[in-house]
């Protein structure tokens, strides 16, 4: 989606949003108009903070009011750590729920009086809200945390901003190309890249999507719809 001025004087604010995922969902905000605001706690020219304290977050979102004013749309993309059962400890856990349920709920709740109409939030869970490997528990916790958060925050915040999620599947962030099994895994014979994403974050951002709300979309080229059986296809279990 690329219209230079769709989102003109539009204020997008986006958690995580120095690298990966949430830097192209910035950059294609930027391309098409939009004032980007980003927290994130990798060093750069950007709010640099750990939005797992809530000192932080209250900054945050005063430094962006004090300087617009209002914003129109919430990306909460950070992304929580991934440990298992086998090895996260208490802590581990308590701070994956921080950075990855905690901080979108605590900024939407920041940022609620202060959209414009049309706003939106958007939250990024991943394709583990719905499947898991092993040792993955403290970030699929998470993901399906936000995944419901979404359609309590929209329908809490009915008629003032909608409220949708994704779930990506498996993301290159490299734009690495993939041939062979890792490729035609998906149905779509391909593994994803961040515009996968960010392309979607801007059609719900936009009045197109102006009906869809408390929605959770999966990007994983069908991934999770491919029904294994031992056997099947190739698939063979060891």
């Amino acid at each position: 989606m690329n219209n230079d001025n769709l989102f003109k004087n539009k204020v997008a604010v986006i958690t995580g949003g120095a690298n990966g995922i949430g830097k192209c969902i910035a950059e294609e905000f930027r391309k098409n108009g939009a004032k980007v605001y980003v927290i994130d706690k990798a060093e750069g020219d950007h709010f640099v903070g750990d939005i797992s304290d809530k000192t932080v977050l209250e900054r945050f979102a005063e430094e962006v009011i004090a300087k617009h004013g209002h914003i129109d749309y919430l990306v909460n993309n950070a992304l929580p750590i991934m440990k298992g059962i086998d090895e996260c400890t208490y802590e581990d856990f308590q701070y994956a729920m921080a950075v990855g349920v905690t901080a979108p709920f605590y900024l939407s709740k920041l940022f609620a009086p202060h959209f414009n109409k049309g706003g939106c939030i958007i939250n990024i869970s991943s394709s583990r809200d719905r499947m898991s490997q092993p040792q993955t528990e403290s970030y699929t916790a998470a993901k399906g945390g936000i995944a419901a958060l979404t359609h309590a925050l929209a329908v809490s915040l009915a008629g003032k901003v909608r409220v949708n999620s994704i779930s990506p599947g498996w993301i290159d962030t490299s734009y690495k190309v993939y041939e062979g099994p890792d490729a035609y895994q998906q149905p779509c014979g391909r593994v994803g890249n961040p515009l996968d994403i960010a392309n979607m974050v801007l059609f719900l951002c936009s009045d197109k999507a102006g009906f869809i709300t408390g929605e959770n979309i999966c990007i994983d080229g069908g991934m999770t719809k491919l029904m294994i059986y031992h056997g099947d296809n190739g698939w063979m279990l060891k």
